[in-house]
């Protein structure tokens, strides 16, 4: 089994907003690549494991929807606590993720899926209520055209 992608490991380790909702953004530029984002399920559902250990499983779905190949050049997360505070980011460049085991090329109408389910301890409960995040993802297109996508991702127990 290839090892996990870590970006979302901060992104959960916050992020426990309770409720659901699809708020995906993408960019592009009409005749080239262009992706998509979508976390499989959201929201999140929160295992609990064991004290305060909780496991939280899912998909990272990237789906090309412009007709053209892309290269996944960049994907990020940004935590916010307490109604937009900034508390973390991460990001993790290609080369990074191709090293974890993982494509960065996503053929043109195709997709790429990974799969996570990182374990965390959650020290007080009420942050299930109080975090959001978004995952961001940005690629190049076979002409350069960049894209982007993000989605906001929610858990609950």
């Amino acid at each position: 089994m290839k090892r996990l992608l870590l970006v979302p490991i901060v992104l959960l380790a916050a992020s426990c907003t309770s409720g659901g909702g699809d708020s995906a953004q993408s960019s592009a530029q009409p005749g080239h690549g262009s992706i998509t984002i979508q976390i499989v399920p959201n929201p999140i559902v929160a295992q609990h494991l064991s004290g305060s250990m909780y496991s939280f499983p899912f998909d990272a779905v990237v789906r090309e929807t412009g007709g053209r190949p892309v290269n996944i050049t960049r994907v990020s997360a940004d935590v916010n606590a307490l109604g937009g505070i900034h508390v973390a980011s991460e990001s993790y460049e290609a080369a990074r993720i191709s090293s974890l085991g993982y494509s960065t090329q996503l053929a043109a109408n195709g997709e790429l899926r990974y799969h996570f389910a990182p374990q965390k301890a959650v020290a007080d409960e009420r942050l299930f209520s109080s975090v959001s995040a978004v995952l961001r993802v940005d690629a190049l297109d076979d002409t350069g055209t960049p894209a982007s996508a993000q989605t906001a991702v929610t858990v609950t127990r």
